[in-house]
């Protein structure tokens, strides 16, 4: 089914307009469409705009918090807590990001433990926020449980997404963005949604046995990735990301994708590593560009991690392409909001 091109300004312009339609401050409305939105233009449609009629589904039922009270508590010097009061995950991350940043510039590395927050789109953008202020950033998240560990057939585990990015001195930082399941869960939604197969080897039905069947993937479980090894490291990513809080763990949360109303006590953790306070930020820098030129040479088609979401984003810099049944919800969403339609490029 051909896409559908829409202009980035015109998606950020009405989908923030919907979030505030719901009662979301404007400036928290403008960075929620602004993640999604670069989700969709890096080519991670699992993390778009994909999500935002569920977004506000979530906000109306009461899920999300629209104006939510940020409270901080503090452990060690270069360490701090965010209860985020199921605020938006990103205003939550966006937040947490902020204050990883100042803590690792005073003491050289920081951690942040985020508890009560939400969805937070994909990781990579909060991980190259503490890139682009010269940090190396460690991100990680819970989500709701939809991941069955290696050998087992019940989804107990999240997603656990991993973000890792050290800035470079080349044109973007060294990226890598990935959930700890075979497929991202946005991405069986999408399928779901569109009518389509997923890969073999990406989940199993609710009996255990192999499903290419989106909806019984949902159903099911997704599997995670490389195995026992993958698995391994999706437990102890959730660990990380729940462990140190109050938060939950995938297997004490309802998702509010399945229950809007739910709030879902989403744990996350950023970890700001400040190349300054080490060899030096362009030493830092241009290490990591000599990697990612080391990893390209060894073949024509070979690329360093976020080389594609990069090359993307470029890409889609005026148009964005989308899936028709994707701007068919948020047409649908955007009218029943009053809010003026995009239209087509």
């Amino acid at each position: 089914m051909p896409e559908i091109s829409l202009a980035p300004k015109d998606l950020q312009r009405a989908s923030a307009a919907a979030l505030v339609a719901v009662n979301v401050p404007e400036g928290d409305a403008e960075l929620v469409a602004r993640t999604l939105i670069a989700a969709d233009q890096r080519g991670i449609y699992s993390h778009g705009l994909l999500r935002l009629p569920l977004y506000v589904a979530a906000v109306e039922a009461g899920g999300i918090n629209p104006r939510p009270d940020l409270r901080w508590r503090s452990g060690a010097d270069a360490v701090a807590i965010l209860d985020a009061d199921s605020a938006f995950g990103q205003v939550a991350a966006h937040a947490a990001a902020e204050k990883s940043i100042d803590l690792a510039r005073a003491h050289g590395v920081s951690t942040v433990a985020v508890e009560g927050s939400t969805h937070f789109g994909a990781g990579g953008w909060w991980s190259q926020m503490l890139a682009d202020a010269g940090m190396i950033g460690i991100v990680t998240s819970t989500t709701g449980p939809t991941v069955a560990p290696y050998g087992g057939a019940e989804a107990v585990l999240g997603t656990n997404p991993l973000s890792i990015s050290i800035p470079s001195s080349e044109d973007h930082a060294l990226t890598a963005d990935m959930a700890t399941s075979a497929g991202a869960y946005g991405k069986v939604l999408a399928a779901n949604r569109a009518g389509s197969e997923i890969p073999e080897g990406w989940a199993i039905d609710p009996s255990g046995a192999p499903t290419t069947d989106p909806a019984q993937a949902m159903a099911g479980a997704l599997l995670p990735f490389g195995g026992h090894k993958g698995s391994a490291v999706s437990v102890l990513l959730e660990g990380l990301a729940a462990s140190l809080t109050n938060a939950h763990y995938a297997f004490q949360t309802t998702d509010i994708w399945s229950t809007p109303s739910h709030r879902m006590n989403t744990g996350h953790l950023l970890i700001a590593i400040d190349t300054a306070a080490f060899s030096g930020a362009q030493h830092t820098a241009d290490r990591a560009a000599d990697l990612q030129a080391r990893v390209r040479s060894t073949g024509e088609s070979v690329l360093a991690p976020g080389d594609p979401e990069h090359h993307r984003c470029r890409a889609a810099a005026s148009a964005v392409a989308l899936a028709p049944t994707t701007v068919d919800a948020l047409q649908q969403l955007f009218a029943r909001l009053g809010v003026a339609p995009v239209s087509p490029l």
